[in-house]
Protein backbone atom coordinates (compact mmCIF):
# COMPACT_ATOMS: atom_id res chain seq x y z
CA UNK A 1 0.00 0.00 0.00
CA UNK A 2 1.10 3.03 -1.11
CA UNK A 3 1.67 5.66 2.25
CA UNK A 4 -0.78 8.41 1.04
CA UNK A 5 -3.46 5.77 -0.91
CA UNK A 6 -6.82 6.99 0.25
CA UNK A 7 -6.16 10.86 0.76
CA UNK A 8 -7.67 12.90 -2.11
CA UNK A 9 -5.94 15.48 -3.24
CA UNK A 10 -8.14 18.56 -5.32
CA UNK A 11 -5.46 20.33 -7.55
CA UNK A 12 -6.08 24.18 -8.73
CA UNK A 13 -2.57 24.62 -9.91
CA UNK A 14 -0.70 25.62 -13.26
CA UNK A 15 2.63 25.79 -14.52
CA UNK A 16 5.49 24.36 -12.69
CA UNK A 17 5.32 24.89 -8.81
CA UNK A 18 2.37 23.61 -8.29
CA UNK A 19 1.77 20.70 -10.38
CA UNK A 20 5.38 19.89 -8.85
CA UNK A 21 3.95 19.40 -5.38
CA UNK A 22 0.54 17.39 -6.53
CA UNK A 23 3.07 15.37 -8.37
CA UNK A 24 4.66 14.10 -5.03
CA UNK A 25 1.42 13.42 -3.82
CA UNK A 26 0.52 11.90 -6.45
CA UNK A 27 3.44 9.76 -6.67
CA UNK A 28 3.16 8.74 -3.07
CA UNK A 29 -0.38 7.38 -3.63
CA UNK A 30 -2.76 10.44 -3.73
CA UNK A 31 -5.59 10.54 -5.51
CA UNK A 32 -4.85 14.31 -7.06
CA UNK A 33 -7.67 15.40 -9.32
CA UNK A 34 -6.68 18.14 -11.44
CA UNK A 35 -9.03 20.95 -12.14
CA UNK A 36 -8.73 22.63 -15.53
CA UNK A 37 -9.89 25.36 -17.80
CA UNK A 38 -12.29 25.09 -20.72
CA UNK A 39 -9.99 24.30 -23.88
CA UNK A 40 -6.35 25.62 -22.09
CA UNK A 41 -5.99 23.83 -19.64
CA UNK A 42 -3.04 24.06 -17.37
CA UNK A 43 -1.16 26.49 -19.09
CA UNK A 44 2.42 24.15 -19.03
CA UNK A 45 0.50 21.69 -21.59
CA UNK A 46 1.55 24.59 -24.64
CA UNK A 47 5.52 25.22 -22.77
CA UNK A 48 7.84 24.90 -25.34
CA UNK A 49 9.37 22.47 -26.32
CA UNK A 50 6.61 20.83 -27.89
CA UNK A 51 6.40 17.06 -28.30
CA UNK A 52 3.37 16.45 -30.73
CA UNK A 53 1.49 19.46 -29.07
CA UNK A 54 2.09 18.42 -25.40
CA UNK A 55 4.61 20.58 -23.12
CA UNK A 56 7.62 18.76 -22.08
CA UNK A 57 7.10 20.60 -18.82
CA UNK A 58 3.58 19.35 -18.19
CA UNK A 59 4.46 15.65 -19.25
CA UNK A 60 7.31 15.85 -16.73
CA UNK A 61 5.17 17.07 -13.53
CA UNK A 62 1.42 15.58 -14.07
CA UNK A 63 1.82 11.89 -13.78
CA UNK A 64 -0.66 9.84 -11.87
CA UNK A 65 -3.78 12.72 -11.85
CA UNK A 66 -6.83 12.80 -12.93
CA UNK A 67 -7.81 16.05 -15.36
CA UNK A 68 -11.07 17.34 -14.93
CA UNK A 69 -12.50 20.24 -17.06
CA UNK A 70 -14.60 22.76 -14.43
CA UNK A 71 -15.68 26.42 -15.89
CA UNK A 72 -15.40 28.08 -12.33
CA UNK A 73 -16.64 31.10 -13.45
CA UNK A 74 -20.56 28.89 -13.39
CA UNK A 75 -22.02 28.40 -9.96
CA UNK A 76 -22.99 25.14 -11.54
CA UNK A 77 -19.42 24.12 -12.09
CA UNK A 78 -18.58 25.87 -8.93
CA UNK A 79 -20.89 23.64 -6.81
CA UNK A 80 -19.40 20.39 -8.31
CA UNK A 81 -15.99 21.61 -6.64
CA UNK A 82 -17.50 22.26 -3.19
CA UNK A 83 -18.92 18.73 -3.17
CA UNK A 84 -15.37 17.30 -4.27
CA UNK A 85 -13.96 19.48 -1.57
CA UNK A 86 -16.65 18.07 1.06
CA UNK A 87 -14.81 14.64 0.48
CA UNK A 88 -11.31 15.81 -0.35
CA UNK A 89 -8.50 15.33 2.70
CA UNK A 90 -5.95 18.04 0.58
CA UNK A 91 -6.86 20.93 -1.57
CA UNK A 92 -3.28 22.96 -3.05
CA UNK A 93 -3.92 26.38 -5.27
CA UNK A 94 -1.22 28.37 -6.61
CA UNK A 95 -3.31 31.52 -8.09
CA UNK A 96 -1.80 35.15 -7.27
CA UNK A 97 -2.91 36.18 -3.75
CA UNK A 98 -6.69 37.12 -3.75
CA UNK A 99 -7.39 34.95 -6.45
CA UNK A 100 -8.71 32.09 -4.60
CA UNK A 101 -11.34 34.30 -2.55
CA UNK A 102 -12.31 35.83 -5.55
CA UNK A 103 -13.22 32.31 -7.21
CA UNK A 104 -15.13 31.29 -3.89
CA UNK A 105 -12.01 29.60 -3.44
CA UNK A 106 -10.54 31.08 0.03
CA UNK A 107 -9.41 29.20 2.94
CA UNK A 108 -12.71 30.13 4.96
CA UNK A 109 -14.93 28.83 2.69
CA UNK A 110 -13.43 25.87 2.30
CA UNK A 111 -12.96 25.36 5.92
CA UNK A 112 -16.60 25.96 6.31
CA UNK A 113 -16.76 23.07 4.09
CA UNK A 114 -14.48 20.46 5.43
CA UNK A 115 -13.30 21.14 8.74
CA UNK A 116 -10.59 18.37 8.10
CA UNK A 117 -9.32 19.86 5.09
CA UNK A 118 -5.68 20.68 4.65
CA UNK A 119 -5.48 23.75 2.39
CA UNK A 120 -2.08 24.42 0.87
CA UNK A 121 -1.05 28.09 -0.88
CA UNK A 122 1.87 28.62 -2.84
CA UNK A 123 2.91 32.41 -3.63
CA UNK A 124 5.18 34.24 -5.40
CA UNK A 125 6.32 36.47 -2.51
CA UNK A 126 4.37 35.13 0.49
CA UNK A 127 1.19 36.15 2.58
CA UNK A 128 2.64 38.92 4.03
CA UNK A 129 4.47 42.20 2.83
CA UNK A 130 4.51 44.75 0.38
CA UNK A 131 4.76 42.64 -2.67
CA UNK A 132 2.32 39.89 -1.60
CA UNK A 133 0.01 40.97 -4.44
CA UNK A 134 3.10 40.68 -7.00
CA UNK A 135 3.02 38.15 -9.99
CA UNK A 136 6.26 36.47 -9.86
CA UNK A 137 8.33 33.56 -11.84
CA UNK A 138 11.16 31.58 -11.09
CA UNK A 139 13.72 33.45 -12.81
CA UNK A 140 12.31 36.99 -10.79
CA UNK A 141 12.28 35.53 -7.64
CA UNK A 142 16.04 34.55 -8.45
CA UNK A 143 16.81 38.09 -9.23
CA UNK A 144 15.17 38.88 -5.83
CA UNK A 145 16.32 36.80 -3.69
CA UNK A 146 19.68 37.68 -4.76
CA UNK A 147 20.52 33.82 -5.63
CA UNK A 148 20.80 35.42 -9.37
CA UNK A 149 23.64 38.02 -7.82
CA UNK A 150 25.68 35.22 -7.49
CA UNK A 151 25.05 33.14 -10.18
CA UNK A 152 27.71 32.73 -12.99
CA UNK A 153 30.15 34.83 -13.78
CA UNK A 154 30.46 37.93 -15.79
CA UNK A 155 27.08 37.99 -17.42
CA UNK A 156 23.94 37.91 -15.26
CA UNK A 157 22.49 34.41 -15.28
CA UNK A 158 19.87 32.40 -13.72
CA UNK A 159 20.36 29.21 -12.45
CA UNK A 160 18.20 27.47 -15.70
CA UNK A 161 16.36 24.58 -14.09
CA UNK A 162 13.18 25.83 -11.96
CA UNK A 163 15.05 25.72 -8.69
CA UNK A 164 12.46 27.85 -6.82
CA UNK A 165 9.39 26.65 -8.22
CA UNK A 166 10.47 22.85 -7.52
CA UNK A 167 11.68 23.94 -3.93
CA UNK A 168 8.68 25.40 -2.99
CA UNK A 169 6.97 22.50 -4.24
CA UNK A 170 9.24 19.88 -1.92
CA UNK A 171 8.71 22.79 1.24
CA UNK A 172 4.52 22.35 0.40
CA UNK A 173 4.32 18.45 0.14
CA UNK A 174 6.60 18.76 3.68
CA UNK A 175 4.04 20.93 4.78
CA UNK A 176 1.41 18.67 3.69
CA UNK A 177 2.62 15.58 5.13
CA UNK A 178 3.57 17.42 8.39
CA UNK A 179 -0.79 19.05 8.41
CA UNK A 180 -1.52 15.65 8.49
CA UNK A 181 0.40 13.76 10.90
CA UNK A 182 -1.29 16.76 13.11
CA UNK A 183 -4.54 15.56 11.75
CA UNK A 184 -4.45 12.31 12.90
CA UNK A 185 -4.18 13.61 16.14
CA UNK A 186 -6.33 16.62 16.58
CA UNK A 187 -8.79 15.60 13.42
CA UNK A 188 -8.44 19.30 12.28
CA UNK A 189 -7.23 20.31 9.06
CA UNK A 190 -5.01 23.66 8.53
CA UNK A 191 -3.50 26.06 6.41
CA UNK A 192 0.25 25.09 4.77
CA UNK A 193 1.58 28.26 3.21
CA UNK A 194 5.15 28.35 1.62
CA UNK A 195 6.41 30.84 -1.62
CA UNK A 196 8.95 31.01 -4.11
CA UNK A 197 10.48 34.05 -1.99
CA UNK A 198 11.15 32.20 1.28
CA UNK A 199 12.69 29.20 -0.68
CA UNK A 200 14.83 31.45 -2.35
CA UNK A 201 15.86 33.07 0.86
CA UNK A 202 16.42 30.22 2.39
CA UNK A 203 18.43 28.52 -0.67
CA UNK A 204 21.03 31.53 0.31
CA UNK A 205 20.59 31.05 3.59
CA UNK A 206 24.53 30.71 4.47
CA UNK A 207 25.70 33.44 2.19
CA UNK A 208 22.80 35.55 3.52
CA UNK A 209 24.74 35.00 7.19
CA UNK A 210 27.71 36.01 5.64
CA UNK A 211 26.96 38.69 4.58
CA UNK A 212 24.94 40.05 7.63
CA UNK A 213 28.48 39.73 9.80
CA UNK A 214 30.77 40.83 7.46
CA UNK A 215 28.92 43.21 5.26
CA UNK A 216 30.23 41.76 2.45
CA UNK A 217 28.51 40.60 -0.21
CA UNK A 218 29.29 37.34 -2.07
CA UNK A 219 31.06 37.52 -5.41
CA UNK A 220 29.93 35.56 -8.91
CA UNK A 221 32.67 33.12 -9.08
CA UNK A 222 31.52 30.97 -12.19
CA UNK A 223 31.69 26.84 -11.09
CA UNK A 224 33.90 28.14 -7.91
CA UNK A 225 33.51 27.83 -4.49
CA UNK A 226 33.72 31.08 -2.07
CA UNK A 227 34.79 28.46 0.67
CA UNK A 228 37.56 26.18 -0.88
CA UNK A 229 39.93 26.30 -3.43
CA UNK A 230 40.58 24.29 -5.89
CA UNK A 231 37.27 23.63 -6.77
CA UNK A 232 35.72 23.87 -10.26
CA UNK A 233 35.54 23.41 -13.89
CA UNK A 234 38.49 22.80 -15.67
CA UNK A 235 39.16 22.36 -19.43
CA UNK A 236 41.42 18.75 -20.29
CA UNK A 237 42.88 18.09 -23.86
CA UNK A 238 39.29 16.83 -24.99
CA UNK A 239 36.27 18.15 -22.46
CA UNK A 240 35.87 19.80 -19.06
CA UNK A 241 35.71 18.07 -15.85
CA UNK A 242 34.85 19.27 -12.23
CA UNK A 243 37.03 19.00 -9.43
CA UNK A 244 36.39 19.67 -6.16
CA UNK A 245 38.79 20.05 -3.56
CA UNK A 246 37.38 20.90 -0.02
CA UNK A 247 40.45 20.12 2.78
CA UNK A 248 43.89 19.73 3.17
CA UNK A 249 43.83 15.84 2.48
CA UNK A 250 42.31 16.14 -0.72
CA UNK A 251 44.97 18.96 -2.00
CA UNK A 252 47.50 16.71 -1.09
CA UNK A 253 45.98 13.75 -3.43
CA UNK A 254 45.43 16.32 -6.08
CA UNK A 255 48.98 17.20 -5.91
CA UNK A 256 50.30 13.52 -6.27
CA UNK A 257 48.33 13.32 -9.20
CA UNK A 258 49.71 16.62 -10.93
CA UNK A 259 52.94 15.75 -9.84
CA UNK A 260 53.14 19.04 -7.96
CA UNK A 261 54.38 17.90 -4.48
CA UNK A 262 56.06 21.26 -3.95
CA UNK A 263 52.94 23.38 -3.85
CA UNK A 264 52.81 21.78 -0.09
CA UNK A 265 55.43 23.29 0.78
CA UNK A 266 54.31 26.89 -1.01
CA UNK A 267 52.84 29.39 1.69
CA UNK A 268 50.22 30.79 -0.68
CA UNK A 269 48.93 26.78 -1.05
CA UNK A 270 49.20 25.24 2.52
CA UNK A 271 46.11 26.04 3.83
CA UNK A 272 42.52 26.12 2.65
CA UNK A 273 42.46 29.91 3.46
CA UNK A 274 45.26 30.15 1.66
CA UNK A 275 44.16 28.37 -1.40
CA UNK A 276 41.40 30.39 -1.80
CA UNK A 277 43.09 33.72 -0.99
CA UNK A 278 45.21 32.85 -3.66
CA UNK A 279 42.51 31.08 -5.80
CA UNK A 280 42.73 32.91 -9.39
CA UNK A 281 46.74 32.14 -9.32
CA UNK A 282 46.53 28.29 -8.20
CA UNK A 283 43.77 27.70 -10.97
CA UNK A 284 45.53 29.19 -13.60
CA UNK A 285 48.41 26.75 -12.83
CA UNK A 286 46.35 23.79 -12.30
CA UNK A 287 44.58 24.63 -15.67
CA UNK A 288 47.74 24.62 -17.74
CA UNK A 289 48.60 21.37 -16.01
CA UNK A 290 45.31 19.85 -16.71
CA UNK A 291 44.88 20.91 -20.73
CA UNK A 292 47.78 18.13 -21.37
CA UNK A 293 45.68 14.69 -20.35
CA UNK A 294 42.30 13.93 -21.70
CA UNK A 295 39.35 13.61 -19.55
CA UNK A 296 39.87 10.23 -18.98
CA UNK A 297 43.00 10.30 -17.76
CA UNK A 298 42.96 12.53 -15.59
CA UNK A 299 39.56 10.92 -13.98
CA UNK A 300 41.12 8.13 -13.38
CA UNK A 301 43.93 9.17 -11.34
CA UNK A 302 41.51 11.55 -9.60
CA UNK A 303 39.57 8.58 -8.96
CA UNK A 304 42.02 6.21 -7.67
CA UNK A 305 43.33 8.64 -5.30
CA UNK A 306 39.65 9.50 -4.07
CA UNK A 307 39.95 13.04 -5.40
CA UNK A 308 35.73 14.23 -6.21
CA UNK A 309 35.73 14.84 -9.39
CA UNK A 310 33.29 14.14 -12.89
CA UNK A 311 33.01 15.19 -16.25
CA UNK A 312 30.57 18.08 -17.80
CA UNK A 313 27.57 16.02 -18.43
CA UNK A 314 25.09 16.89 -21.53
CA UNK A 315 21.19 15.68 -21.66
CA UNK A 316 22.09 13.43 -23.90
CA UNK A 317 24.69 11.37 -21.13
CA UNK A 318 22.52 11.77 -18.38
CA UNK A 319 19.87 9.95 -19.93
CA UNK A 320 22.50 6.89 -20.74
CA UNK A 321 24.41 7.31 -17.64
CA UNK A 322 25.05 4.24 -15.69
CA UNK A 323 24.59 5.60 -12.25
CA UNK A 324 20.73 6.97 -14.08
CA UNK A 325 20.22 3.58 -15.48
CA UNK A 326 21.12 1.52 -12.37
CA UNK A 327 18.98 3.77 -9.54
CA UNK A 328 16.20 3.27 -12.36
CA UNK A 329 16.12 7.02 -12.36
CA UNK A 330 13.98 6.99 -15.59
CA UNK A 331 10.53 5.57 -15.78
CA UNK A 332 8.46 4.30 -18.44
CA UNK A 333 5.01 5.58 -19.51
CA UNK A 334 2.67 4.85 -22.18
CA UNK A 335 1.25 8.14 -23.22
CA UNK A 336 -1.93 8.58 -25.64
CA UNK A 337 -0.55 11.07 -28.14
CA UNK A 338 3.82 10.50 -27.78
CA UNK A 339 3.40 6.34 -27.27
CA UNK A 340 6.65 5.52 -24.60
CA UNK A 341 8.18 8.22 -22.50
CA UNK A 342 10.71 8.18 -19.86
CA UNK A 343 9.78 10.43 -17.00
CA UNK A 344 11.96 11.33 -14.12
CA UNK A 345 11.23 9.41 -11.09
CA UNK A 346 10.81 11.13 -7.06
CA UNK A 347 14.44 11.12 -5.90
CA UNK A 348 13.24 8.94 -3.13
CA UNK A 349 12.88 4.93 -2.50
CA UNK A 350 11.19 3.25 -0.01
CA UNK A 351 12.17 -0.43 0.74
CA UNK A 352 8.52 -1.57 1.09
CA UNK A 353 6.49 -0.08 -1.92
CA UNK A 354 7.48 0.69 -5.33
CA UNK A 355 6.30 4.30 -6.47
CA UNK A 356 5.51 3.84 -10.29
CA UNK A 357 3.68 5.85 -12.88
CA UNK A 358 -0.21 4.39 -12.26
CA UNK A 359 -1.48 6.73 -14.74
CA UNK A 360 0.65 8.86 -17.58
CA UNK A 361 0.05 12.50 -17.25
CA UNK A 362 -3.76 13.51 -18.98
CA UNK A 363 -5.31 14.06 -21.98
CA UNK A 364 -7.19 17.25 -21.47
CA UNK A 365 -10.31 16.15 -20.02
CA UNK A 366 -9.69 13.08 -19.35
CA UNK A 367 -11.45 12.00 -15.94
CA UNK A 368 -14.40 14.54 -15.90
CA UNK A 369 -17.32 12.23 -16.40
CA UNK A 370 -15.74 9.51 -14.27
CA UNK A 371 -14.65 11.78 -11.69
CA UNK A 372 -18.71 13.18 -11.64
CA UNK A 373 -19.92 9.54 -12.33
CA UNK A 374 -18.13 8.43 -8.57
CA UNK A 375 -19.92 11.97 -7.01
CA UNK A 376 -23.20 10.19 -7.78
CA UNK A 377 -24.09 12.00 -10.62
CA UNK A 378 -26.03 10.92 -13.49
CA UNK A 379 -25.22 10.80 -16.89
CA UNK A 380 -28.32 12.97 -17.83
CA UNK A 381 -27.01 15.33 -15.41
CA UNK A 382 -23.63 15.18 -16.70
CA UNK A 383 -25.21 15.84 -20.29
CA UNK A 384 -26.91 19.36 -18.56
CA UNK A 385 -23.46 20.73 -17.36
CA UNK A 386 -21.44 19.55 -20.46
CA UNK A 387 -24.63 21.67 -22.65
CA UNK A 388 -24.22 24.33 -20.46
CA UNK A 389 -20.82 24.59 -20.61
CA UNK A 390 -19.76 24.24 -16.69
CA UNK A 391 -17.82 20.86 -17.41
CA UNK A 392 -15.68 19.22 -20.63
CA UNK A 393 -14.19 15.90 -21.54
Amino acid sequence: MLPLQGMRVIDVTTNISGPSLTMILADLGAEVIKIERPGIGDEARKMAPLVKEDGTFFLNINRNKKSVVLNLQLQEAKEVMYELIRDADIFVENYRLGKADKLGLGYDTLKSLNQGLIYCSLTAYGQKGPSKHKPGYDAILQAETGLMSMTGSDKLARVPVSILDQGSAVWGALGILAALLQRKENGQGQKVETSLFETGVYWVGYHLLSTMLTGQNPEKLGSNHASFAPYGAFQTADVPIMIGISNDRLFEKLCEVVEKQHWLKDERFTSNISRVQNRGLLNEKLADILRTKKAHDWLAALEEQGVPSAVIQQMTDVAMHPQTLSNKMLIDAEHPNNGNIRLTRLPITLSSVDLKVRNTPPVLGEHTVEVLKALGKSEVEIERLMNMQALQN
